[in-house]
């Protein structure tokens, strides 16, 4: 038996992962987002790794989506 999406918890997210999570869903880039958050790039990618690792998605396209579907974005 499949449970719905919007039944499954959601994915424990640092608030760090959260606002890198919003940036990505608003189309920004690693370099925009490093820059908007004041953090390295290299961090940047190492906080979507985790994020789509969380998620269990395979890229960020997949990751902005499922972002949307569970409501992580405000």
């Amino acid at each position: 038996m499949r449970i719905p999406e919007s039944a499954r918890p959601s994915p424990h997210l640092t608030p760090t992962q959260m606002e890198v999570l919003r940036c990505v869903h608003s189309g920004l880039l690693n370099k925009q987002i490093a820059h908007q958050l004041g953090i390295a790039e290299a961090t940047v990618k190492v906080h979507m790794t985790a994020v789509m690792r969380k998620l269990n998605v395979r890229n960020r396209t997949q990751a902005a989506i499922a972002a949307g579907r569970l409501r992580l974005t405000a």
